[in-house]
């Protein structure tokens, strides 16, 4: 491996582990989804604005006008998004809403037909029909004793924080060429002016775990993460990016069971790697053969 290649891998990883942790932070800031978010973009401008002043990225001609309101679009939704899955921890527990917020690949599969009339295949839709096989599973393995209204609820909030992720996906296409962490300073500073009114309108955090908690989600998970991101994803070809993306889901259902001993049980597990496979074989391209086409299932899908 040559260190390029190496030093993305070790960006990549880094930025899925930190990924994976977030859930632990909202958890124990306390606070309600509204002010995590809030706090966590307001944490998330002075480290974004230093890194683009260090990067010279702050230039009258590195954003025209349009490219701006897609960017703060962009921001709109990754908010939403935000808000949505920090939502869904409490009900469906952090490594079920992970999971399922990893069907994003999904949305964006539909998104992309539906605005740019991409072309859905035979296997694209089969991976889509396996990550609803894994949903449904996972939606049928609610804790025992529970109505399930809860966890039915924290489901559909994770499975609506994949659409509006898909959405910014979306927004982001428009935006190639413009710097990234350009475009990640423009959202979460969308993310403060949204959400002001209801910081302002509620008491401030209270404790030294809540402020570190949040200033952590901005500075490490918002700031850093994206650094790692963004270099990353300049280093690596596509395929090993999205293989290293798996890291997210898996570290989250790690922290999940060693910091609250949340315990999924086997439908649950079943369903997870059902939908982990699929989102695999979307992001990675896998295409299913014959079994008697060379005694090879999965196969790399052509890019032609």
């Amino acid at each position: 491996m040559d260190r390029t290649l190496r030093a993305g891998t070790l960006e990549m990883s880094g930025a899925m582990l930190i990924s994976g942790t977030i859930g632990w932070f909202v958890v124990m800031s306390g606070q309600p989804v509204a002010q995590v978010v809030f706090w966590r973009c307001l944490f998330a401008v002075p480290t974004l604005l230093v890194i683009c002043l260090a990067l010279g990225l702050l230039r009258l001609d590195a954003l025209t006008l349009r490219r701006f309101a897609l960017a703060a679009a962009g921001g709109v939704a990754i908010v939403l998004n935000w808000l949505l899955l920090f939502a869904a921890y409490p009900l469906a527990s952090i490594s079920i809403a992970t999971t399922v917020y990893n069907t994003q690949p999904f949305m964006l599969l539909a998104l992309g037909a539906v605005f740019f009339g991409e072309r859905i295949t035979a296997t694209k839709l089969f991976w889509l029909a396996l990550a609803f096989a894994g949903t449904i599973a996972i939606v049928e393995g609610k804790p025992p004793g529970s109505g399930g209204t809860g966890y039915g609820l924290g489901i559909a909030l994770a499975l609506a924080a994949a659409f509006f992720y898909a959405l910014a996906a979306i927004a982001a296409k428009g935006l190639k060429g413009t710097p990234p962490h350009l475009i990640a300073l423009i959202q979460v500073s969308t993310g403060v002016l949204m959400l002001a009114p209801f910081a302002v309108s509620g008491p401030l955090p209270h404790g030294a775990v809540a402020w570190s908690s949040l200033s952590t989600m901005g500075v490490v998970h918002t700031g850093i993460m994206y650094v790692l991101l963004y270099g990353a994803i300049q280093k690596l070809h596509t395929h090993l990016t999205g293989a290293l993306s798996f890291i997210y889901p898996v570290a989250a259902i790690v922290v999940d069971r060693i910091a609250f001993g949340h315990e999924l049980h086997v439908i649950q597990i079943l369903g997870s790697v059902v939908i982990l496979v699929a989102a695999a074989g979307m992001n990675l391209g896998w295409t299913i053969r014959p079994w008697g086409n060379k005694s090879r299932i999965f196969a790399k899908e052509s890019t032609r």
